[in-house]
């Protein structure tokens, strides 16, 4: 019974990838569906019925920027433990981590929950059997509202993550990430690192306070793409919450804008390595901003295109100082960072960043050519079915206008967005957020 759901699983979301990006070539229009829940939960809801498959995304705000000073690290290990065990409920058994991996194989269903800086998030994926699909997500609903969090477990599940931690460390790229991240931001909470002192600090208390004051139904976006009309979507979506507290959510706390940088910083770590790791770069952009297509299409130009970009051509054909270079902005509810990234000889690092801080200079002063500017265009446009060739892609892009409040036909009118954009428009915008003389240039390899 299991082998043939999983291959029935397997073979459902091939076909659903041909048949999705069939209908998307054929029709322009992506109808989703929103509305609100009376618990306050948003739902977003794309039918897509060829297969019998059913993917789901639940987001709270409650990833690593609501982490408490010196606790960094709570958003991400109270989504893991989540998956570690669920309390008894009524007729209902408690499971432990065993348990509960075993009633996910039986059900021949995916489920698991990770934080990143803005969000926890869970996702669901089931067979759209009604009776399946049901069983998934009551399970589902005890995960996320009655998780058991053992302390056994947390206690070792802490010294892995610990050991984790020492050995990352070991390689460069570990203190080069931390300290570039630092330096960018601060004292926001998208700089807070998690270490061996912070998972110290953090109690079982903790997460069962997390989970109890953040993932609220009220405060719930959930992202369906499946094989399900809206009223089968709509209560699906219950069910899924139906084990959280109800009520009216109280309003979080703001979160300070990260601040821009006042002067530049250079960084320099030695390190006993082959290669030395560069990061280049500053505070971008949050993804409200008005500028984002403008700055998704210069970056695709200066440092996001691969080997056609700028930062290739200059920093790698030319001088060979590296095998791959790469810009690119990561916008969150927050400004997060533009960066440029390379891996070079440590000899080579001192022209490295020159270079790239020369091509930057010249990007942001002079903006691109005419057959840049098409070729890019051309390229992202060429390339745009592909971001939506599975119900997989097509959930994380839905997820995407949820959490970020944008137009429900973002998807329809993209590639019209990135057609509009003029060389005067991507010159303009990096000149608004980008300032070649404050970045921060961190470096670590070579000897002292």
């Amino acid at each position: 019974m299991l082998m043939t759901m999983k291959k029935i699983a397997a073979r459902a979301g091939t076909a659903g990838a041909m048949a999705l990006f069939a209908s998307m070539t054929a029709h322009a229009a992506l109808p989703i569906q929103h509305w609100t829940q009376p618990s306050g939960a948003q739902v977003y809801f794309v039918a897509s019925p060829t297969v019998p498959i059913v993917d789901v995304q639940i987001d709270f705000d409650a990833g690593s920027r609501r982490d408490p000073a010196g606790q960094a690290g709570l958003a991400s290990v109270t989504a893991r433990m989540a998956g570690k065990g669920v309390k008894a409920h009524g007729t209902e058994p408690a499971l432990d981590e065993n348990g509960l991996d075993d009633a996910w194989a039986d059900l021949g269903a995916q489920f698991g929950g990770s934080a990143g800086q803005d969000r926890t998030s869970f996702g669901l994926r089931s067979l759209a059997d009604p009776a399946l699909l049901d069983r998934a997500a009551r399970l589902a609903a005890r995960q996320i509202g009655e998780p058991a969090f053992p302390d056994a477990v947390w206690q070792r599940e802490r010294q892995r993550l610990t050991a984790a931690l020492r050995e990352a460390e070991t390689r460069p790229g570990t203190p080069a990430a931390r300290a570039y991240a630092q330096a960018v931001f601060g004292s926001h909470p998208y700089g807070q690192q998690t270490t061996e002192a912070t998972l110290s600090a953090i109690s079982v208390a903790d997460l069962q306070r997390l989970q109890a004051q953040l993932w609220r139904p009220c405060a719930a976006k959930v992202s369906i793409v499946g094989a399900l009309d809206r009223a089968r979507a709509d209560a699906l979506a219950i069910t899924l919450l139906s084990r959280l507290p109800a009520g009216a959510c109280a309003a979080l706390p703001p979160v300070a804008e990260v601040a821009p940088l006042a002067a530049p910083q250079d960084i320099r770590i030695p390190f006993a390595s082959a290669q030395a790791h560069v990061y280049l770069g500053q505070p971008g952009v949050r993804r409200a901003d008005p500028d984002y297509f403008p700055l998704i299409v210069g970056n695709y130009i200066l440092g996001g295109g691969g080997f056609v970009s700028r930062l290739t051509e200059q920093v790698r054909e030319k001088r060979g100082l590296t095998y791959g270079v790469s810009s690119g902005f990561d916008p969150g509810l927050h400004a997060g960072a533009f960066t440029i990234a390379l891996q070079t000889r440590p000899d080579q690092a001192a022209q490295a960043v020159a270079v790239s801080k020369e091509v930057l200079e010249r990007f942001v002063a002079d903006g691109p050519t005419a057959a840049e500017l098409k070729a890019a265009q051309d390229n992202l446009i060429g390339g745009f079915p592909l971001r939506l060739d599975s119900n997989a892609k097509l959930l994380g892009n839905v997820a995407n206008i949820a959490w970020n409040g944008l137009p429900l036909d973002y998807l329809d009118t993209w590639t019209d967005q990135v057609r509009k954009v003029t060389a005067a428009d991507i010159r303009a915008a990096f000149q608004r957020h980008l300032l070649p003389d404050r970045m921060v240039t961190v470096v670590v390899g070579g000897a002292p």
